[in-house]
């Protein structure tokens, strides 16, 4: 019996397309993975961070061709990432440009295809589509189709499911609401296989690889839901019921009212760092949940 699959419209990703003979060496200069590992069946997910080593932005790179690569961002991103990259361009043999309009991104939850799925982090071409990987319990994929081709036939659903299993399956996402308010290991970049840490220089690479090698990490991305109805946005602040305070980074209400989302907190047992529940005006009453990967001790 044929079974459809959920297919989530993700409208608030866009395109920026990467072009020309030193694209990919462009953005090895500038990103926190290792650009060259990109291949027609390999995606990568990378940060792209200022020289604090904060994160401006996670970029899902997609191999188009040998020279030719595109990055599926949130769009409220785009224009002020392809301004901040253009800058460094120079004499490069490089083209930005953002490329919205060329491709439609949505999120398929399960696999319906005759052939084997393809595994976390590889990507496929389907037909006329790019298939990406992009976690495996539910399996998930990105699926990026040019405009001009036929919608395949799939069962519709909101792009809140596929943040709730965002959520569940520990991704983060940047948005311009937390752009440049985390340091790449409080975001788990180095966890979920954002970061490389045997490639050259790149922006910010100092400051991530110090605290790779020298320094525990006592912040860290985390996953609760509250106990109640609640409302929570990416950026939001507050403060858990053991006084621990968190800043959100992403959110899902669930059907019940209440909210389950992804915000970075001391890890328990740390001390408490100051600055992170000045929006806060009580307790937030939530249980904290495990991630689907181990944090680093």
């Amino acid at each position: 019996m044929h079974q459809e699959f959920p297919v989530c419209a993700l409208e608030e990703l866009g395109a920026l397309r990467i072009q020309g003979a030193d694209a990919v060496r462009f953005l090895q200069g500038q990103l926190s993975n290792d650009v060259r590992r990109l291949a027609p069946e390999r995606a990568l997910l990378a940060g792209y961070h200022n020289p604090q080593g904060r994160v401006i932005a996670l970029l899902r790179l997609v191999h188009l061709g040998e020279a030719d690569v595109l990055a599926i961002l949130p769009r409220e991103l785009l224009a002020p990432v392809a301004q901040r990259l253009g800058k460094f361009v120079l004499r490069s043999k490089v083209r930005l440009a953002e490329d919205c309009a060329a491709w439609t991104i949505s999120g398929r939850v399960g696999w319906e295809a005759a052939a084997p799925p393809p595994p976390l982090g590889e990507q496929r071409r389907v037909s006329d589509s790019i298939i990406v990987c992009v976690s495996e319990h539910p399996a998930r994929y990105l699926e990026i189709r040019p405009r001009t081709a036929a919608r395949p036939a799939a069962t519709p659903a909101h792009g809140a499911h596929w943040r709730v299993l965002d959520v569940r399956a520990g991704l983060p996402q940047v948005y311009a609401q937390t752009s440049e308010q985390f340091v790449a290991q409080m975001l788990n970049l180095d966890v979920i296989g954002a970061i490389a840490f045997d490639k050259g220089c790149y922006t910010g690479q100092e400051v991530i690889a110090r605290a790779h090698y020298r320094g525990r990490i006592k912040r860290r991305l985390q996953r609760f839901c509250s106990r109640g109805p609640l409302d929570l946005a990416p950026g939001d602040g507050g403060t858990l019921a053991d006084g621990r305070p968190f800043k959100v980074v992403q959110a899902a209400r669930l059907e019940d009212g209440r909210c389950e989302f992804l915000a970075v907190a001391p890890l328990p047992g740390a001390q408490a760092e100051s600055g992170g529940a000045e929006d806060a005006t009580a307790p937030v009453d939530a249980e904290s949940l495990p991630l689907p990967y181990p944090l680093p001790d």
